[in-house]
């Protein structure tokens, strides 16, 4: 079956370089919250006018297979979309990249059995492309999967390892390798299975000695692998739309990993090879005792509820245990009642704080938080000389002190946010277990700061209904 309104490769190519300039009009507009639904729904329009023109491809037919696969996907999507919680976004975030990478190598594995029974139709370009996408999506997809387990907790977050790990990955890796070449130059198509079986399990080995923490920098990297891996898929079916998006999601993927490794101050080789926070967590206790004999002081939220309503300004923190409480409406709540009592408020957002860049932003939108109050970290930290109260929801590692004074410290020389230059700190924990870093964090026994032990959001509660009762 052929549809009637079959245009030719130019005109279809031409509408194509249409589809590329709303993707990168898309993309830059997601850089800011401001713009981000705009530039979501022009990059949507970009890819819809691809998928509209692709139909019409001369090349194209089985019209009713890609009709089935669409409306399949587009329950899923709509579903998907409109269930997930803004908490479980990283995860969906995960999988949905896994999915993307997973399908380029499908494509590629199929394009290439498609033509192996007559190699003179192969040239070099659709053989390397064709290895490459199927080694690369392979590995974005199973990694993804290990990424959603991770953050879904149904595979522990910390780093998991085993003795000679990087001798067997590497040895896996070159095992890849040598299949893809196998399959490359063999008719035989097992050599094709044995690469992507071999690319799949390299995937899962790759994220499961990556921590929880370090997430945002893994769903960026395999972000990055995803659009490469369509991108060569491109090569192999000779489609534009396919290169110029796959090397466009590559293109942002991999500069928003060197952002995020920036970030924390730590390259990727030590991020994807270091299994960082491998140490234990700390006991429980609600006070401890740090090494050189400092004590943590406990406060009561009657107490922080008074210092927040009487302060000039308040700089609000957020960080993983904020998502993991689900306590954005509250705290916005806590936000709304101190600017009718003429309190200053802002956010200070970590590039990293959360599981996926921009994660803090996302749960802070849900709730509705007024844009122009989201402070990032260069902008926000000239603002904690001037905060009577800095209020610290869960972020642990991007307030250490030591990341500034302490050498031997595992985070010195990670950009932090100065919340230690306000005047007063309460911090919101559940105990005083280190972060992710497995180091105590200085700020806690800094005597302008006080620990307000318990759940996020009861927490965050109990300060509003104290604000409440402050005449």
């Amino acid at each position: 079956m052929t549809l009637t309104l079959a245009l030719t490769r130019g005109e279809v190519n031409l509408a194509y370089v249409a589809a590329a300039v709303g993707l990168i009009l898309g993309i830059k507009r997601l850089s800011s919250p401001r713009t981000a639904r705009s530039g979501n729904v022009i990059a949507a329009t970009g890819m819809a006018i691809a998928v509209g023109f692709t139909l019409v491809h001369p090349d194209v037919h089985r019209y009713w297979l890609i009709g089935a696969g669409i409306g399949v996907g587009t329950i899923i999507g709509v579903i998907s979309a409109r269930t997930v919680r803004m908490t479980a976004m990283p995860q969906m975030v995960a999988l949905f990249n896994g999915v993307g990478g997973g399908a380029a190598a499908l494509i590629a594995a199929a394009e290439f059995h498609r033509l192996a029974p007559d190699p003179g139709n192969i040239d070099a370009q659709t053989v390397v492309a064709g290895m490459f996408s199927a080694l690369i999506g392979s590995i974005s997809f199973s990694g993804s999967l290990v990424a959603f387990g991770k953050l879904q907790e149904l595979l522990p977050g910390r780093p998991i390892t085993f003795p000679a790990q990087h001798v067997v990955n590497a040895a896996l890796f070159a095992g890849c390798a040598a299949a893809a070449g196998l399959a490359a130059t063999s008719e035989q198509g097992v050599w094709l299975v044995v690469l992507v079986g071999g690319a799949l399990l390299f995937g899962v080995m790759l994220v499961l000695p990556i921590g929880g923490a370090d997430m945002p920098v893994v769903i960026s990297f395999l972000n990055a692998f995803t659009g490469l891996s369509a991108a060569s898929a491109g090569f192999v079916l000779s489609n534009d739309a396919l290169i110029i998006g796959g090397t466009l999601v590559g293109a942002s993927g991999t500069l928003l990993t060197i952002l995020m490794g920036q970030a924390m101050n730590r390259s990727l080789a030590n991020v994807l090879f270091g299994a960082f926070g491998t140490r234990p967590a700390g006991g429980g206790v609600a006070v401890d005792v740090s090494t050189d004999g400092k004590m943590a002081r406990e406060t009561t939220a009657e107490d922080v509820a008074v210092m927040l309503a009487y302060a000039r300004q308040v700089i609000i923190v957020p960080g993983y245990g904020l998502a993991v409480a689900q306590a954005q409406h509250a705290t916005r709540e806590l936000a709304d009642l101190l600017e009718q009592r003429g309190v200053k408020v802002k956010y200070a957002i970590h590039p990293v704080a959360g599981r996926m860049p921009g994660h803090m932003n996302v749960l802070l939108a849900e709730a509705n938080v007024p844009y122009p109050q989201l402070y990032d970290m260069e902008d926000a930290n000239p603002e904690f000389l001037r905060t009577d109260v800095a209020l610290v929801i869960g972020a642990n590692d991007v307030t250490n002190p030591a990341a500034r004074s302490n050498p031997e410290s595992p985070l010195y020389g990670m950009p932090i946010l100065n919340v230690d230059q306000a005047a007063n700190v309460v911090v919101l924990k559940r105990s005083m277990n280190p972060g992710f870093a497995g180091v105590d964090n200085e700020l806690y026994y800094d005597p302008k700061t006080a620990m307000l032990f318990g759940d996020a959001k009861s927490s965050v509660e109990k300060l509003v209904a104290g604000i409440k009762a402050v005449s």
